[in-house]
């Protein structure tokens, strides 16, 4: 029997699979556990369920030299050091495909409340500044022909494609392998949605060139990770009037304090990191992570191994 360590607290059945044939050691707060904290309780275990805010790199990886697996309860895994584990032998897992549609009802959910404004008017409602209805109150964006460019062409990129083109969108994307060039796609689209791994050569993807080259009109969207987006950058672009607005479920760090400079730009929604965050697909994720750490530990191949 091998000694597991979960950084969160997973209500899910599949943590009974794993306590079946596991000593399983949980993180007992929501918040996550500070680095000393993490890397003592690592110390101690056999392999680890990890989130996307637990760091895993060399030298964490040496310190605990007991851990001999680790799955990641998400698609990304920019916060694990892949070559590293992979010059120690230690096989890493994601949980892919199950947080597709989620992903994308997110992306499609903020592109819809950002064009039509909906925060800022369930807001007025509250407050009691709902004024008498006016041709001219509340006037937003449209999507139906309208253009809406996709970067990274993965599966949560093209779920958001068919989502726009079910409300009459025209579809342009870039991705490395296919589409269009990025400059091109930022100058022809009326509404960009980011869909691409964190990795160094897409880190600060959109910065203040990228935003320049959007439409005035144009609404941004992110859901794949907050270092792809030079957020210095986008709180300027919606200070300055050179995009339209932006909605963002990630950001760098998270969560955001309340003071931070970007959350005071003008036509900008932020939800926090929900993307993946019905019943139904944290459920698989955590199946998916868990089906990872026992084959590894039964000495087979990991079903999502990605290093």
């Amino acid at each position: 029997m091998a000694r597991v360590f979960i950084t969160r607290e997973l209500p899910f059945p599949a943590l009974d699979r794993l306590k079946a044939e596991h000593d399983v050691d949980e993180w007992e707060e929501k918040t996550p556990p500070p680095a000393d904290a993490f890397l003592a309780r690592a110390q101690q275990a056999d392999a680890l369920l990890t989130t996307v805010t637990d760091k895993v790199d060399g030298a964490f990886l040496d310190a605990a030299p007991s851990v001999k697996a680790v799955a990641n309860l998400a698609v990304g895994t920019d916060n694990i050091d892949l070559d590293a584990a992979s010059e120690r032998g230690i096989p890493v897992g994601n949980t892919p495909g199950v947080l597709t549609d989620s992903t994308a009802d997110i992306a499609f959910a903020l592109l819809l409340a950002v064009a039509r404004r909906l925060s800022e008017g369930e807001r007025e409602v509250r407050e009691g500044r709902w004024a008498p209805w006016h041709p001219s109150h509340m006037l937003g964006g449209d999507l139906a022909d309208t253009t809406l460019g996709i970067i990274g062409w993965g599966r949560i990129g093209q779920a958001m494609a068919r989502r726009g083109e079910g409300f009459g969108m025209r579809i342009l994307h870039s991705s490395r392998s296919s589409g269009i060039p990025l400059d091109e796609l930022l100058e022809q689209s009326d509404h960009v949605s980011l869909h691409t791994p964190l990795t160094p050569e897409t880190r600060h993807l959109m910065g203040a060139p990228q935003f320049a080259r959007m439409k005035k009109t144009a609404y941004f969207i992110n859901t794949s990770r907050g270092g792809t987006v030079d957020q210095e950058a986008l709180r300027a672009a919606l200070v300055d009037g050179q995009i339209a607005g932006a909605g963002l479920d990630v950001t760098e760090p998270e969560p955001l304090t309340a003071d931070d400079p970007l959350l005071s730009a003008p036509n900008l929604l932020v939800v926090p990191h929900v993307g993946s965050a019905t019943v139904r697909t944290r459920s698989r994720m955590a199946d998916l992570a868990v089906d990872n750490l026992l084959a590894a530990l039964a000495g087979d191949e990991m079903p999502n191994r990605v290093a």
